[in-house]
């Protein structure tokens, strides 16, 4: 009976998605004494799991990476991962990397082409020729000899190959094989020995692995399935490349191997008696791997790192056959048969026998020189109201000082000074395009409470955290029922700031200042009143405060008052008659000041942002029609509301202000009550409206607003009501006399100030 919330770790969403399905399905499957088969439900987690895995290569390197301090953003559901953020980012995918030559991986493609580069450059390879049709392969077989290898003339993981092709029957085995892949074949020298793969990273040689294919030995008992199956069993092996070795797979190339030696599925091997499955030493293929690092000869070292740099790649494979690494490949007969651009690192960094090679580690030095971690500073804004403003007031602080910003919020998105999306990005998605953006060289973040409840957070840590207020607004939803507990939702914001970043907490909210004891990092606090015990406290703690003095903006420690500019000549305030705007000017103060902008630079971003609809569009834009004037503002909570009735007085000439207003639906029906309390006793006329119903019906909130505002002793003769957002917007402004005040609430702001835009084209014409 009832609801019941569980919370559960997962490593892959789509998995943890699913296995939460399937919990309450054997649930209730167990409570009606129904049986639950398990297995085929583990299968599907095992499959959903290795589509949505990281490989190993890719893996190793975000491990390695984010063991630094570098964040990481994967771009889709494969291996092509963003490593850093903004500017600073680098991008991989698998191991392939964003300064990977394009030439150099179209020649390592192309198998020919990289034997006559490295035949010119006398490294050691196999003679050989690529051929189109059955005829030309035994031609150029029968001119090189037997025993040759055939191999598509593009491919990877040992796809299509089949070596130590004896005779001409095989042959034409071995060339269908390889036209599966690729209508162009290769046919060359079958080179005696083992295959080794030899990785170079950035020009140096990193390591060196010795391939064996896949292969089981008999005991006189079990028949070859029977061997295979046994092998599969090994808990070291797995689907794809979820473990250290791959399960074996019985296809076309076993079963050609079996027929030549006379054998199939269900022959007995004799005991001690090897049996090899697989042609190539692929470990996609099911093959083992032996670390021969430090066997390596120094000749057979500097020839792969020449090879390296004729192919021009930053990372490479390059398989050799050869009995040994130990002797120059001249002495052994040993040749270069490929070279791998994007290879794979798992048959280092956990090979089946030998020591793990960290071979992520010198391609994150690659990436990222020592002492760089491909950050870019992240200031995240929170708070009930005022983080729109604050943080658009951040960023064009920022702006001013020479950063490229990049910011998400309520309003949209900005890149620089350039609107690339309008519409409430406050959570994960917007921070996310913000933080994939490769221009921006800092990030101001507004983050809503619904976006940290449903989705987290996009990062993992920011280097500034603002917390604004909690008042009224969303309690009910999602479980939060009180505002300390809405508070602690909203804390996530200045709890997860890195330790050496900085918190700025506003001293005159009990339930945010609350946590500057509790975080890790050091804070700022902020507050119109300089006298706040809690300032006082903070100060001698040697914390850092920013607050009004005599009239100035003012950073101010222990001992020292550090004047910024005068409150008067931040535009934002309308010469401080806008308190709410001082409190968010002062939190932009402060979290500017936490990111190294010295005062001048703080001054200068405090004076040039107006509330314009160019620079804080739908955040209080004041107009002028004709003979009154007109505010918009998206204020639509009881602490907003009284906020921003603050400036009233200031804007009128002894007339009256007229609000048109509309209701959240998906507020508690108290809260929706209070709201219109709150507008009764603010307003001379108010035209009610319904622009947000949020799953009620049309006019549901309206009737609530209404209760509320009549309610407070609100005159009923004075309350207008009109669904029709647009049609009450032109209501209102219809209302407007000379000296009154029109104020229009906008959940639409593009659509209300394109009215507002038309009323006032209109009103200008009829003078």
């Amino acid at each position: 009976k009832g609801v019941y919330h569980v919370v559960f770790r997962y490593r892959d969403e789509e998995v943890g998605l699913a296995a939460g399905r399937a919990a309450v399905d054997i649930v209730e499957a167990l409570a009606e004494g129904r049986e639950v088969d398990l297995p085929p439900i583990i299968d599907e987690f095992q499959e959903i799991r290795e589509n949505n895995l990281q490989g190993p290569s890719t893996r190793s390197i975000v491990t390695e990476a984010t063991s630094r301090g570098t964040p990481y953003i994967r771009l889709n559901r494969y291996s092509y991962v963003q490593l850093g953020h903004g500017v600073n980012q680098r991008r991989i995918q698998a191991t392939m990397t964003d300064r990977t030559s394009a030439i150099g991986v179209e020649i390592a493609d192309d198998k020919m082409r990289t034997k006559d580069i490295l035949e010119r450059a006398c490294v050691p390879i196999p003679t050989g020729k690529s051929v189109k049709d059955l005829e030309e392969a035994i031609e150029v077989a029968n001119d090189i000899g037997y025993p040759v290898v055939v191999k598509p003339l593009v491919g990877n993981h040992g796809r299509g190959i089949t070596v130590n092709v004896r005779n001409g029957e095989d042959l034409r085995v071995a060339f269908e094989q390889a036209r599966r892949f690729r209508d162009t074949i290769v046919v060359e020298r079958y080179l005696p020995g083992h295959d080794h793969r030899v990785l170079v990273i950035n020009g140096r040689f990193v390591a060196a692995a010795r391939r064996d294919p896949a292969s089981v030995t008999g005991d006189g008992e079990a028949t070859v399935q029977q061997l295979i199956d046994r092998l599969n069993e090994d808990p070291q092996r797995g689907y794809g490349h979820e473990r250290v070795l791959t399960r074996v797979r019985v296809d076309p190339m076993t079963e050609r191997l079996l027929t030549q030696l006379g054998k199939d599925l269900d022959t007995v091997l004799a005991k001690g008696e090897q049996l090899v499955l697989k042609s190539t030493a692929n470990l996609s293929q099911g093959g083992t791997s032996t670390d021969v690092t430090d066997e390596v000869h120094p000749f057979v070292r500097h020839m792969a790192e020449r090879i390296a740099t004729i192919i021009d790649l930053d990372i490479v494979g390059i398989d050799i056959i050869a009995p040994n690494l130990r002797e120059p490949l001249e002495s052994t007969g040993g040749g270069v048969v490929e070279v791998n651009a994007a290879p794979g690192f798992r048959m280092h960094v956990a090979p089946f026998k030998g020591e793990p090679r960290n071979v992520a580690a010198p391609v994150v030095d690659m990436l990222f020189p020592p002492g760089t971690t491909g950050r870019i500073p992240i200031i995240a804004v929170t708070g009930t109201n005022g983080k729109t403003t604050t943080a658009r007031l951040i960023s064009h602080i920022l702006k001013i000082s020479g950063r490229t910003v990049g910011m998400s919020g309520t309003g949209g998105i900005t890149i620089g000074n350039d609107t690339i999306l309008r519409g409430d990005y406050s959570g994960p998605e917007g921070a996310l395009f913000v933080l994939r953006e490769p221009t921006v060289d800092a990030a101001v973040l507004e983050v809503a409470r619904g976006a940290i409840l449903r989705r987290g957070l996009a990062y993992d840590e920011a280097d500034v955290g603002v917390f604004m207020n909690v008042s009224v607004d969303h309690l009910g939803q999602e479980d939060v029922d009180t505002l300390e507990e809405l508070a602690d939702v909203k804390s996530i914001v200045v709890e997860t700031v890195k330790e050496t970043g900085c918190a700025v907490l506003n001293a005159e909210d009990p339930l945010v200042v609350r946590f500057k004891d509790s975080i890790r990092a050091k804070s700022i606090l902020f507050s119109t009143d300089p006298d706040l015990p809690v300032l006082k406290e903070h100060l001698d703690g040697n914390g850092t405060v920013v607050t009004v003095v005599d009239g100035s903006i003012v950073l101010r420690k222990k001992a020292l008052d550090f004047p910024i500019t005068a409150v008067r000549d931040v535009p934002l305030t309308l010469e401080g008659v806008a308190t709410f705007n001082v409190s968010n000017a002062l939190a932009a103060t402060a979290a500017c000041y936490a990111l190294g902008i010295h005062a001048k630079g703080l001054d200068r971003g405090l004076i040039t942002f107006n509330p314009s609809t160019s620079q804080s569009r739908g955040r209080m834009n004041v107009f002028d029609v004709v003979d009154f004037k007109v505010l918009v503002d998206y204020g639509h909570n009881p602490a907003a509301v009284k906020a921003l009735s603050s400036v009233f007085p200031s804007l009128t000439s002894g007339g009256r202000v007229i609000g048109m207003h509309s209701g959240t639906g998906n507020r508690r029906d108290e809260d929706i009550e209070e709201f219109g309390r709150v507008l009764g006793s603010t307003y001379d006329h108010i035209v009610l409206t319904d622009s947000d119903p949020r799953g009620r019906a049309l006019g549901e909130t309206a009737e609530v607003v209404r209760r509320g505002i009549l309610g407070s002793g609100f005159p009923e003769e004075e309350l207008t009501v009109i669904l029709d957002v647009r049609e009450a917007t032109r209501a209102a402004l219809d209302m407007g006399r000379a000296g009154d005040l029109v104020v229009l609430q906008c959940d639409d702001v593009e659509q209300v100030l394109s009215d507002v835009d038309e009323y006032r084209r209109d009103r200008s014409a009829e003078q």
